[in-house]
């Protein structure tokens, strides 16, 4: 029997990432954020997020790639889209987009 995967969580929602793409949110939900790295910085010898592209996109399979797309846009660093992911991610969920 194939065990559950566990994963990382941001105020209780799940974080996938592949590479320099990220998921936040539950798959089996309405609504959720894909976060893309687009640039990088060095900070004491550590490679750190610069510039993160945010997209609240819905789950549905039935829609065109272009309808998935609800909001989007583009921060400085990953706290500070991670912030602005959640509180989308939230009101979307809540049906106050």
């Amino acid at each position: 029997m194939a065990e559950k995967q566990e994963f990382p969580t941001y105020k209780g929602r799940p974080l996938v990432r592949c590479g320099d793409e990220i998921y936040y949110g539950k798959m089996d939900e309405e609504y959720v954020i894909h976060l893309v790295i687009k640039s990088k910085k060095e900070v004491n010898g550590v490679e750190i997020a610069d510039k993160v592209a945010i997209q609240l996109m819905a789950t549905d399979p039935g829609l065109s790639p272009r309808r998935q797309l609800v909001k989007s846009s583009e921060k400085q660093g990953l706290f500070v889209a991670m912030d602005v992911a959640d509180a989308w991610l939230q009101r979307a969920l809540a049906h106050k987009i």
